[in-house]
C-alpha cells in the first residue's frame, strides 16, 4: 500500500483530521523560513496528539545534525527528511539514529546517480526542480513522474510535488512510490489544511491502491 504523507502539519486540528482520514505520516516542518514551519514546543504538542499507528516525520533544511537529534528526540520524530543541501556525511551520522529520507529535486535532466551518494539514506522525496532559490519544497509544481518511475524500481521513492486529489491516483498508478507527498495540494492558506481536499486525497490515493492490488481482468475492464 502506497503511504500517504500529508506534510506542512502546524495544528493539532488538521493533524487529528489527517490522521482520521488515514494518513500513514504528517510531517512537522522545522525550517523557520516556510509558512508551515512549527516551533519544537508547538511539535511536541501536536505529537502527542497523533496515535502510535501514524509516523511523524521531521522536515530539516540545512540544520546541525545535533539540533536535529535533539528535536528527533524531544518531538518523538519516527524519521528525518532533509530538505536541503545536506552531505552524504550528514545523512549518514542521522541515519544511525532514525531513518532519513534525502529530498532531491527532480527534472527530465536528472540522473539516478545522485542517490548514489547517499547510500546510507533509507529512501527518497523527489520534488520538483524549478523552486526559486533558496526555496526547499511546498512549490506545488510537478516532479517528474517518469524519471520517479525509474528510481522507484529500486529505491523507496516519496513522490511530492504538485500532487493533489485530481491528479494522485494517475501518479500512483505511473509511479508506484513508495509513498505520495502532499503540503500545499490540500490546503486553503499556507499551513492552513482544507479538510475535505485532504480526506479527498487519500480516497484517491487509496483509490489507486486498490486498482493496483487487482486482478488483471478487472484492470483491463476499468
Amino acid at each position: 500500500m502506497t503511504r500517504v504523507k500529508i506534510c506542512g502539519i502546524t495544528s493539532i486540528a488538521d493533524a487529528q483530521a489527517a490522521c482520521e482520514a488515514g494518513a500513514d505520516v504528517l510531517g512537522l516542518n522545522f525550517y523557520s523560513k516556510s509558512p508551515r514551519a512549527v516551533s519544537l514546543v508547538r511539535a511536541v504538542e501536536i505529537r502527542a496528539e497523533i496515535p502510535a499507528h501514524v509516523q511523524v516525520f521531521g522536515v530539516f533544511v540545512n540544520a546541525d545534525p545535533a539540533g536535529i537529534m535533539e528535536v528527533l528526540r524531544a518531538a518523538r520524530l519516527d524519521a528525518v527528511q532533509l530538505h536541503g543541501d545536506e552531505s552524504s556525511a550528514e545523512v549518514a551520522q542521522l541515519a544511525g539514529v532514525a531513518p532519513v529520507f534525502k529530498a532531491l529535486r527532480v527534472g527530465p535532466d536528472f540522473s539516478a546517480a545522485a542517490l548514489e551518494k547517499y547510500p546510507d539514506a533509507f529512501g527518497f522525496l523527489f520534488d520538483a526542480a524549478d523552486g526559486a532559490p533558496g526555496q526547499y519544497g511546498g512549490t506545488g509544481r510537478l516532479a517528474d513522474w517518469g524519471v520517479a518511475q525509474q528510481a522507484a524500481r529500486g529505491h523507496r521513492i516519496i513522490l511530492a510535488g504538485g500532487l493533489t486529489a485530481d491528479n494522485v491516483a494517475a501518479a500512483i498508478l505511473q509511479v508506484r512510490p513508495y509513498g505520495v507527498d502532499v503540503a500545499s495540494g490540500v490546503e486553503s492558506a499556507p499551513g492552513t489544511k482544507d479538510h475535505n481536499q485532504l480526506r479527498e486525497f487519500i480516497r484517491e490515493a487509496r483509490r489507486a491502491d486498490q486498482q493496483l492490488s487487482a486482478p488483471a481482468e478487472k484492470l483491463r475492464a476499468t
